[in-house]
């Protein structure tokens, strides 16, 4: 899954080979040479489009327009970006020196009609290749490698079986890009939720790039399953039947800032984002959670694998044999999988999802018994026979309530 830079992993060219695995415990040797993120890179031509740009997270108040709230327009001045100039087309200059990097340094102003029909089909191609990973050191407590897991397409309407799922759409220096996410409750807005979880290589580059631009999500992605003629001819409401909601705050571990690579890095255990999104048309006044009727509560303390006896992953799989346009689930016991002798170990479970399907939700029964996140699609073999994700602990709470706090009230 790959969005290079962050690249999954898993099947893309492999087809479903390998179903056959012997179980044995991963050596990190052997890890090393198979993993790879599972972001999908899509359309890394770019696709000019004649949009109708303006920049904001709110509209102004009865003339319709669409302004631009004062915190980003200084932090835009700060870094020296024109506001028209941006809109348009100047976010596509990737140059290193000023390719916005660190936490605070987020920027994402809305670019009407930006993601059109044709450019969100057109965010799907699949992996260009896996690079190796530089992570090491097993902790000795990886399980053995799970049997291969079927992905079962989710049946339409997506949003009745699962609401909060959703495709995250963003541009990178490879080209247009996809991710999938969960819509997640917010401490600070009981029932007015406009947070989504997502993994942190689908909004932040790692260590060797920055934040990621045009970053916006579409709660229940081509809802009615639509194939063929269909979906090449669907209409904007038809693929987005909840709307197009841009993110204007994200933030993601600062492990993955300083550590994450095309293939996890060492980040990967860290490799966990959340964003908080607000509507591209100024809404009618209702949160992302009213407007999809549900948000996960996120469960910072989630069992330790022998006591988990089931995760449900879900996403929208984009590198072959699957085509992204359609939402898929697979349900497995976790296993663990150690990465680094310094981190926490990942949860991993069988499920044969490629590039596309990073950053969607792993759902499991929470303290209470009702379903609750738990993890997040982010690294898998070439061969796609496994998914691995972070087991979210303080690090991941800090990152969510850090957003919560930083749009509370709006």
């Amino acid at each position: 899954m790959r969005s290079d830079p962050l690249s999954f992993t898993a099947r893309g060219e492999g087809g479903r080979g390998a179903r056959r695995r012997t179980s044995s415990v991963l050596t990190a040797v052997a890890l090393v040479s198979v993993l790879a993120l599972t972001a999908t890179a899509c359309d890394s031509k770019g696709a000019d489009v004649d949009a109708r740009a303006s920049a904001s997270a709110s509209s102004g108040e009865g003339d319709g327009k669409i302004t631009i709230p004062d915190d980003i327009k200084d932090r835009l001045k700060e870094h020296g970006i024109d506001v028209d100039q941006w809109k348009n087309g100047a976010w596509k200059d990737w140059d290193r020196d000023d390719w916005l990097r660190e936490a605070q340094d987020y920027i994402n102003p809305i670019i009407e009609g930006l993601w059109n029909p044709d450019r969100m089909r057109r965010a799907e191609d699949p992996d260009r290749g896996v690079q190796e990973s530089d992570l090491s050191g097993d902790q000795g407590v990886t399980d053995p490698e799970p049997a291969p897991v079927d992905a079962k397409a989710v049946s339409p309407t997506y949003h009745d079986k699962v609401p909060e799922a959703g495709k995250v759409f963003f541009d990178s220096p490879e080209g247009t890009m996809v991710c999938s996410a969960t819509v997640v409750a917010d401490p600070a807005a009981p029932g007015r939720s406009n947070l989504v979880w997502t993994a942190g290589h689908c909004v932040h580059a790692g260590r060797n790039g920055g934040w990621y631009r045009n970053i916006a999500f579409a709660p229940s992605y081509n809802d009615q399953a639509l194939a063929g003629e269909e979906l090449t001819s669907a209409s904007e409401d038809e693929l987005a039947p909840y709307g197009v909601w841009w993110a204007d705050w994200a933030g993601t571990s600062e492990q993955w800032i300083a550590q994450g690579g095309p293939t996890g890095g060492a980040g990967a255990p860290y490799d966990f984002a959340v964003i908080h999104v607000t509507p591209e048309d100024g809404g009618n006044g209702k949160s992302l959670e009213e407007t999809v009727g549900s948000a996960l509560p996120v469960d910072f303390a989630a069992p330790a694998v022998p006591r988990v006896r089931t995760i449900t992953a879900s996403g929208y799989p984009a590198a072959a044999p699957f085509d992204g346009e359609s939402l898929y689930q697979c349900q497995d016991r976790p296993g663990r999988l150690s990465l680094n002798a310094s981190d926490p170990t990942m949860y991993r479970i069988g499920c044969t999802m490629t590039g596309g399907s990073s950053g969607g939700g792993w759902v499991a029964a929470g303290a209470d018994g009702r379903p609750a996140l738990v993890s997040n699609t982010s690294i898998g073999p070439v061969s796609a026979g496994w998914l691995a994700g972070p087991r979210l602990g303080q690090v991941a709470e800090g990152v969510y309530d850090s957003v919560s706090r930083k749009r509370s009230g709006q």
